[in-house]
């Protein structure tokens, strides 16, 4: 018998223009927006930090981390707290920003397929791309985007 699941829960996280996939573990919150404290000097992805939990979180557009552009928050928008995976990043987490309301879904191996007709650049925070259903999601390198986020992140006070 096999030690892997036979599914796992992830979120689908819609950006502009697409969908992140995010394993439902690596998931802390999804909030409401808030205007966040912005970062002088930070790039236009670095969207600044926001308040969650008695935590100031560093808060991205994943769509400008990638290169594009930086979408604005509308009034559906959200924000989605990550749990670090690395001690690159001093809050413990890191928030995208999410276009609109995340959705569970449940992820099974006969429904995914690897899509492979983009090529995502080594800086990009992106594993790949994935075809499930009717759906073709980014699977986030979560390690790449605290790397970037540690970058450019100078601490703040409390």
């Amino acid at each position: 018998m096999s030690d892997r699941p036979a599914e796992i829960y992830g979120l689908l996280v819609p950006l502009s223009g697409e969908r992140l996939l995010v394993p439902r573990g690596c998931v802390a919150e999804v909030v409401g927006y808030q205007t966040p404290q912005e970062m002088t000097g930070a790039p236009p992805w670095y969207l600044g930090v926001v308040n969650w939990n008695g935590r100031k979180v560093p808060l991205v557009s994943f769509e400008g981390a990638c290169g594009q552009e930086v979408a604005p928050p509308t009034p559906r928008s959200r924000v989605v707290v990550l749990n670090a995976i690395s001690s690159d990043v001093d809050a413990g987490h890191v928030a995208v920003l999410s276009q609109g309301f995340p959705q569970l879904v449940r992820v099974s191996p006969e429904l995914v397929k690897l899509d492979q007709e983009r090529v995502f650049g080594e800086s990009a925070p992106v594993l790949c791309q994935l075809h499930m259903l009717n759906e073709s999601p980014l699977v986030p390198d979560l390690d790449r985007l605290e790397e970037m986020v540690a970058g450019e992140t100078t601490p703040l006070p409390g």
